[in-house]
């Protein structure tokens, strides 16, 4: 790109070396941050930029550093590529679970009803929020990009060899993503939210969910519930099996070797029919333990149709400390994630990872707290 195309009378960089007295490729070395320059003469040149408002050609730059700028945020699936249109006559349905707990399902309606699901959930938002504020104040900016196909999966992979991004933070909405591993294999930076369910050579961040849902069955036994019950999330993910283990240990630990087990999809949905489910079963329970949220809000409304009271009749504690917590009714007593902090926690990786390629692969668990609101 010429500097012409910077625009009608913009400043360029020999305006900036005659301000600083110097050669327009000594200006030039100092905006790319080319080492071994004079330390007066760097102060010299950051004086002009400062005075002639010149605002360094980013594409130009690039080219120089070999530095993107940016990084590829990724919100991929499990999905193959969808088939011809005249083979999926009908309506498209979105089938499957919440994004946030590292699960959904496929999407017969395609990139549109993967997308929606993605944006419809407030854990895809607080993610955005983490990542955004963590780069942003260094001038690195993320680029949404959606891996739902084989196809798309290829297309990131593509993107990030060719330099467009300098690494990617990838959020995995499926058990069986292959995404992480494509990009480990072909030597790409990256780091993970949550622990991939198939062992990958990527860093990643997750939470001490056992820890989590200990904190809830203690929580519930300390209230007096002694017929607690719990509703799982999908068994085929990291966060819904250790979320079961941690609640069943803690249970086991206090005396209690049998808990009814519903199981669910987090969504609030699977969260009613597991409690209409429970209660068929343990018409007298008095607590229950919703792997997440959304699941959590599906059991109180279920309870409420039955007449029952919560917290006096029945305590309910669900997991993620979401917005959905704070809006069900009673507000929910909940384990937070605190997703926000982990989001910026994964930046902070990949950038550590960019500016040391050789450093090894790690991971960052986060510690969860119970809060306290009125359902339990």
């Amino acid at each position: 790109m010429t500097e012409d195309a910077r625009g009608v009378g913009a400043p360029t960089l020999e305006d900036v070396a005659k301000a600083a007295g110097v050669s327009r490729a000594t200006v030039s070395r100092v905006i790319n941050g080319v080492r071994n320059v004079d330390p007066v003469i760097q102060a010299a040149v950051r004086d002009a930029v400062a005075v002639t408002g010149y605002t360094p050609n980013r594409a130009a730059r690039s080219l120089v550093t070999r530095k993107a700028d940016s990084i590829a945020l990724v919100v991929s699936g499990a999905g193959d590529d969808p088939p011809p249109v005249a083979a999926t006559a009908g309506p498209a349905e979105a089938t499957g679970g919440r994004v946030g707990d590292g699960r959904s399902a496929g999407f017969d309606g395609g990139v549109g009803s993967f997308m929606t699901d993605v944006f419809a959930d407030p854990f895809f938002g607080r993610v955005v929020t983490g990542v955004v504020n963590f780069l942003r104040p260094q001038g690195i900016h993320p680029v949404l990009m959606f891996a739902e196909t084989s196809r798309a999966r290829d297309e990131v992979v593509s993107y990030l060899r060719q330099g467009s991004a300098d690494g990617a933070l990838v959020v995995s909405t499926h058990a069986e993503d292959p995404l992480p591993a494509l990009i480990t294999d072909a030597g790409l930076p990256a780091v993970l939210y949550a622990r991939p369910a198939r062992p990958v050579r990527i860093s990643y961040v997750d939470l001490a969910h056992q820890d989590g849902a200990r904190l809830a069955a203690e929580h519930l036994l300390a209230r007096g519930c002694r017929r607690i019950a719990t509703i799982a999330g999908p068994l085929d993910v990291p966060a819904g099996q250790d979320r079961l283990t941690g609640f069943r240990d803690t249970m086991a630990r206090h005396g209690h070797p049998y808990v009814p087990v519903a199981g669910g999809e987090f969504t609030e949905e699977s969260g009613a029919a597991a409690m209409e489910q429970l209660l068929a079963e343990q018409p007298d329970l008095d607590g229950v333990f919703a792997a997440n949220d959304l699941m959590a809000v599906g059991a109180c409304r279920v309870l409420r149709e039955r007449g029952r009271r919560v917290p006096d009749d029945v305590a309910v504690i669900g997991f993620d400390d979401s917005r959905a917590a704070a809006s069900c009714r009673p507000p929910l007593t909940t384990v937070r994630q605190p997703v926000e902090d982990m989001a910026a926690e994964m930046s902070r990786l990949l950038l550590d990872r960019l500016s040391r390629p050789d450093r090894p692969v790690t991971s960052v668990i986060f510690e969860p707290t119970l809060i306290l609101r009125a359902s339990a």
